[in-house]
């Protein structure tokens, strides 16, 4: 039996404390307070977009070096039929440049909150869009080629189907933004997110036209 000195403390009456909290650091609590706060998500969608158009380029950058170098290992003959008429793509040329200033006043009215004169800009782009494939497609039925004539006239074909394919995406993606902006749709001035991304993309579109009319009309 142990004995207990008069005077000590007796451990079996020594009183009981509630274990003390672990501590919590400042980078441990911020830890915890970020798992249940839910922050704003930076918009990378127009990033995206540019990536794509900057892909999408290479592949026209692809074409136009296939063009040149065909065109330079492999000249036409003397006296050959394949000289192609400017009057007709100067004209597409100028329907396509025209296009790009009312697609830039349909955003104009959209973010001035007229979104009935940005649909109306809109349907005015999508005519030239038009335009442009039906000249297009006349040009077609006029070549002194075909598709399978020689290397100049199978990239010729390629060029100018690859891009005419881009225009059609181009005025269909239009005509869905002119059904969102109408009123009560998805596009307003304030979310106009689709507008810029569908313009963007038709700069694109033309610029990569006014390059491709110099190399295959004005070379």
């Amino acid at each position: 039996m142990t004995s207990v000195a008069p005077g000590s403390p007796n451990p079996a009456q020594a009183p009981v404390t509630r274990a003390s909290a672990p501590a919590v650091s400042p980078a441990m609590g911020a830890e915890v307070h970020s798992g249940h706060d839910h922050g704003e998500h930076v918009d990378v969608r127009m990033f995206g977009l540019a990536t794509f158009l900057v892909a999408d380029g290479m592949t026209f950058a692809g074409f136009f070096a296939a063009y040149l170098t065909f065109r330079a290992v492999n000249p036409l003959p003397v006296g050959s039929t394949y000289e192609l008429e400017l009057i007709l793509p100067t004209i597409n040329t100028a329907l396509l440049v025209i296009s790009s200033f009312t697609f830039h006043r349909a955003g104009s009215n959209l973010r001035q909150g007229n979104q009935a004169g940005c649909r109306s800009w809109l349907l005015g782009t999508v005519a030239l869009g038009v335009a442009f494939l039906a000249g297009q497609m006349v040009e077609y039925f006029n070549l002194p080629f075909s598709l399978t004539d020689n290397l100049f006239a199978s990239t010729f074909y390629a060029l100018t189907g690859f891009h005419g394919l881009h225009v059609t995406l181009g005025v269909i993606c239009i005509l869905i933004v002119w059904w969102q902006a109408r009123q009560g749709g998805r596009i307003t001035q304030d979310d106009h997110f689709g507008l810029e991304a569908a313009e963007l993309y038709w700069h694109f579109v033309d610029g990569i036209w006014v390059v491709l009319y110099g190399i295959l009309y004005l070379l």
